[in-house]
């Protein structure tokens, strides 16, 4: 006869329809009981999406009929237990998290992810106990960025336990969905993960929490403005006339989330010729610091074009690990001394705000 091991085995082949994980380790097989009249399967999804369920029952059936000659085989489905969270420490805030920086553009294609990132390992470089948050829910690109893969794991008390990419703490739904899987999402949805990750996932002590941000505005900035309170925001843009403008939007955006903005930073600004070491500017340049001063909020620095930037991408090392002396490193980690300055002034001093 067929132990209940073996069927928990045998469980772990049933994915969680649109995600990577399985049933078993999401923690979702509550029970199972073996007897001569047949084979009884207790199941606690978090999901009330009743197709889904149901989905999920016949794929029980049919694995439990497979791996044994039991003609009878019962799926019971409870409510799933809600994950104890700890006691927050103030309204907003997430417990053991010194400061909570988002990083956003008004629009894609300016390389916020990739300023996030690096942002993120230059400030762990420097000591600083850094988390690494992809709240860009339809376009999840952080675990390739930072080479991390696998699924998370989850303790005892149902807390996600996030990915150590590097050193750096790092969770995304990239994570929890197969490759190359689209992520179709009503507001709902988005709102539901975000808030996981905000509270169910076990951060720790951390000195900083980077939050890469989709571009624009939409579900993912309302549910931040409603349940975290940022220490402030960092906006990514490009010289171009059009990008600029969208700076603007990224200011009152944060101004609607009730965060300063704790500065700006000009990607793809120029380009080194690595053949002549010549110096060019195929976007213009300083467009970037030229806005800042006219919002009146502080300019990080500028960043230069570089395909070392993109190949750190694709092999998933930042470039301030592998290369921590490259000129862009050295870029990187400027910019992450003068976040940790206004985040550290932010603790004496409010900074300007946009009225």
């Amino acid at each position: 006869m067929v132990t209940p091991q073996q069927i928990l085995e045998g469980l772990k082949q049933i994915k969680y329809p649109g995600l990577g994980r399985d049933i078993v380790s999401f923690g979702f097989v509550r029970d199972i009981e073996v007897s001569s009249f047949g084979v009884k399967v207790v199941l606690a999804p978090t999901t009330r999406n009743a197709s889904i369920v149901e989905e999920l029952r016949e794929a029980v059936v049919a694995t439990v009929k497979q791996l044994t000659s039991v003609e009878q085989v019962e799926v019971v489905v409870v409510p799933a237990a809600q994950p104890q969270r700890r006691p927050s420490p103030g309204p907003g805030s997430i417990a053991g998290v010194s400061h909570t920086v988002a990083v956003a553009s008004g629009k894609g294609g300016v390389g916020k992810s990739t300023v996030a990132v690096h942002l993120a390992y230059a400030l762990a470089s420097h000591g600083h106990r850094v988390g690494l948050l992809d709240a860009d829910i339809y376009g999840p690109s952080i675990p390739q960025m930072v080479g991390a893969h696998g699924s998370p794991s989850v303790t005892a008390e149902g807390r996600i336990v996030p990915i150590d990419a590097h050193g750096v703490k790092t969770i995304s739904l990239g994570f929890l969905i197969d490759p190359g899987t689209p992520v179709i999402w009503r507001g709902p949805m988005i709102t539901k993960v975000l808030t996981q990750f905000f509270h169910d996932v076990a951060w720790g002590t951390l000195d900083v929490l980077v939050l890469d941000l989709p571009p624009g505005t939409g579900d993912a900035q309302l549910t931040i403005a409603q349940q975290l309170a940022l220490t402030g925001g960092v906006i990514v843009t490009t010289p171009q006339d059009l990008a600029l403008e969208d700076v603007r939007r990224g200011v009152a955006m944060f101004r609607e989330l009730r965060a300063p903005v704790l500065g700006v930073v000009e990607n793809m600004s120029y380009h080194i010729c690595r053949a002549c070491g010549g110096r060019s500017e195929p976007f213009g340049h300083g467009g970037g610091q030229k806005m800042a001063e006219e919002l009146g909020i502080p300019f990080l620095g500028s960043l230069p074009l570089a395909a070392e930037l993109m190949q750190a991408g694709e092999i998933g090392v930042p470039l301030v690990i592998s290369a921590p002396d490259h000129p862009v490193s050295q870029s990187f980690q400027q910019l992450a001394q003068s976040l940790w300055t206004a985040l550290e002034a932010r603790k004496q001093i409010p900074l300007p705000q946009i009225s």
